[in-house]
Order: structure tokens, then C-alpha cells, then sequence
């Protein structure tokens, strides 16, 4: 499966662009601040906090993909990985597999385990939403917060204003200093906005690229959960009916194609026991014509007895095998004649 450090490195490649466009704008920045460092401080926060939720969410899935690249090639010697936290349930499940043999899934179960994987990242990408929305959020309180302090000073401004004197000067300095009021609200409004729209666009880039991680890592994975993948009978239908195989028959189908693969391992190991005992046979064969030459009679009658004895043993095992085979064709048979329709299965 594909790392997903690809991910992990556009995100501190957009991160580092973003630290430098706000080095460039460092003065007017620390300007917008001060109107409301309260508001931007706790936005910037915020910021703070989704960027490293986004990074762990990729960071997360780096175990995971390790975890499933020793499951897929396993090699000798290699120490096993620490169980994963997101497919947990597959760790548990794979906890009691059998190591001899080889790892198959039902249809349903496939189905199951990418389920919770789903909602287990669906899970951890709500945060970050939440968190983007937040900021987006706190970036309109601040807008209309310092448009409440505007619209305050700039009443007041026009309420203390007096032209009783008739001094213009006087006056141009009351109203000089009436408008720091009204200029620290639209400072404030527009400080707001601007960090607030500006982290949530960040944090979006982030949940973006982050999303595409996971749904990288869950393609991939149910591309090779899909191989090991055995399909059921239970969506086939008898006899052109719409009622589907019982669930007691499909297990009885599925109970016969693992006895069925057995038997195939079992003729596999059967025909190589029977190649070497072919070569040793061959072997016996030269040794007896130089010891019909060399030794006599007595060493001859030995050799014959071996020989027959494994003559018995090689036939005692076919044997076995066709048995074998017998009962897991006559299981079948049943199978077949129990989903048939009409079959009265009350009478078995």
C-alpha cells in the first residue's frame, strides 16, 4: 500500500508558503491584531489546533499502512507490528486465524470491516469541520462586533458635537477624536474577518488534503481485501424464484468448498509423496541389481519385504483419500438437493 507521506509532505510544503506570504505582511498583521487581540488571538488558536489535528489524522494512517503491507508479504524473522488502531477489528479477527492456512473473507464480512473503517475516519474528519466552520464563525462575530462598535461610535461622535463656539478648529478636533472610536470598530470588524476567513481557507486545504489520504488508504485497502474475498451463494436465487438460499444451506456450501480445498492441498501433498517414492522406488530398483551381484539371496528377501510394505502404506493412503473424497461429494450432493426447490428440509 502507498505511504501516505506524499500527503504529508504538501501539507508543510502549503504551510511553509503560508508562513512566508504572513512574514511578508508581518507589520500590517500585528496592526490588524492589536483592534481585537482577544478575538484574533483566539482565532488564531483555533488555527493552531486544526492544523495539528490534520497532520495526526495523516500521521495515523502511517502505522496502519505498515501494518497491512507485513500482513499482505509477511517475512521470516520480522518482528510483528503493533496492532492498529483503525482496523482494529480486522486485528482481533486475524488474532484467531489460522497461520497454516491461507486468509479468506466472507462477503459479508468484507462488507462489515469496511464499514467501521468508514466510520471510524468519517469519525476523526468531524473535528476538523467542526473546527473549520468555527473559524469561519468567529471570523462573522467579529465582523458584526465591531460594526455594533462602529455604529456606538460614531452616535457618539455625533452626540457630543457642538457648533455653539462657531470655531471650525474646535470642532475639526472634536470630531478628530470622536472617530478613533469608529475606526477601532471597523478595524476590529475587519481583523476578524480576515483571520477568520483566512484560517478556515487553511483548514480546508488541510481537511482536503487529509481526506484524500484516507480515501486513498480505504481504495487500496478494499482493492486487496477484494482478493482475499470468497463470494457466497447467498444472493443466488432457486429455480427462478425471488427467495434466496437459506442461511443453513449456504453454510453447508461454504462449509464444502473449505473441505473441497483441503482435499486439494491434501491430493497436491498426495502426488508429491507419490513422485518421491517414484525417485525412491527407481533408486531401490539400481541398488537391488548391484546387490544381486555382490550380496545373495538373504539381503534380497529383505529389500523385498521394505518394498512391500511401503506398497501397502502408499495404497492404505490413496485409499484415505478417495474416502475423502466420497464424503465431501455426498456432502455436496445433499447441499444441492437441500436448496432445491420444493425440498421438504423439516424431514432431514
Amino acid at each position: 500500500m502507498t505511504r501516505p507521506t506524499t500527503y504529508l509532505v504538501r501539507v508543510l510544503l502549503f504551510l511553509l508558503a503560508v508562513g512566508v506570504v504572513a512574514a511578508l505582511l508581518s507589520s500590517t498583521l500585528y496592526q490588524a491584531f492589536c483592534n481585537n487581540p482577544y478575538l484574533d488571538g483566539l482565532i488564531i488558536g483555533i488555527l493552531l489546533l486544526g492544523i495539528g489535528w490534520n497532520i495526526s489524522m495523516i500521521l495515523r494512517l502511517i502505522p496502519e499502512v505498515r501494518w497491512v503491507n507485513i500482513l499482505r508479504h509477511p517475512r521470516e524473522g520480522l518482528t510483528a507490528p503493533p496492532p492498529p488502531r483503525l482496523l482494529a477489528p480486522m486485528a482481533s479477527m486475524l488474532a484467531t486465524h489460522d497461520k497454516g492456512r491461507r486468509l479468506t473473507l466472507s462477503a459479508p464480512v468484507m462488507q462489515s470491516l469496511l464499514d467501521s473503517l468508514s466510520a471510524r475516519l468519517d469519525e476523526g474528519r468531524e473535528l476538523s469541520r467542526y473546527l473549520t466552520g468555527l473559524l469561519i464563525f468567529l471570523g462573522l462575530l467579529g465582523t458584526f462586533y465591531g460594526l455594533l462598535l462602529t455604529v456606538g461610535s460614531i452616535a457618539d461622535v455625533i452626540g457630543n458635537m457642538s457648533v455653539g463656539s462657531g470655531d471650525t478648529t474646535v470642532m475639526f478636533d472634536q470630531l478628530k477624536t470622536g472617530l478613533a472610536g469608529p475606526l477601532h470598530g471597523m478595524g476590529t470588524a475587519f481583523s476578524g474577518s480576515m483571520f477568520g476567513l483566512a484560517g478556515a481557507l487553511v483548514l480546508g486545504f488541510l481537511d482536503l488534503t487529509a481526506g484524500q489520504a484516507q480515501t486513498r488508504f480505504f481504495n487500496e485497502l478494499e482493492e486487496w481485501l477484494a482478493t482475499i474475498t470468497r463470494l457466497s451463494a447467498g444472493g443466488l436465487q432457486v429455480g427462478g424464484n425471488d427467495a434466496s438460499i437459506p442461511a443453513y444451506v449456504q453454510a453447508l456450501l461454504e462449509h464444502t468448498a473449505e473441505n473441497m480445498e483441503k482435499l486439494q492441498m491434501l491430493l497436491a501433498r498426495s502426488e508429491e509423496t507419490r513422485t518421491q517414492e517414484q525417485r525412491l522406488l527407481t533408486a531401490l530398483n539400481d541398488r537391488l541389481a548391484q546387490l544381486a551381484d555382490s550380496r545373495g539371496e538373504e539381503h534380497l528377501q529383505g529389500i523385498e519385504s521394505l518394498l512391500a510394505r511401503l506398497v501397502q502404506e502408499s495404497a492404505a493412503g490413496r485409499e484415505q483419500i478417495a474416502t475423502d473424497i466420497r464424503n465431501d461429494l455426498r456432502l455436496l450432493a445433499r447441499t444441492i438437493a437441500a436448496s432445491a426447490p420444493g425440498t421438504n428440509h423439516s424431514a432431514s
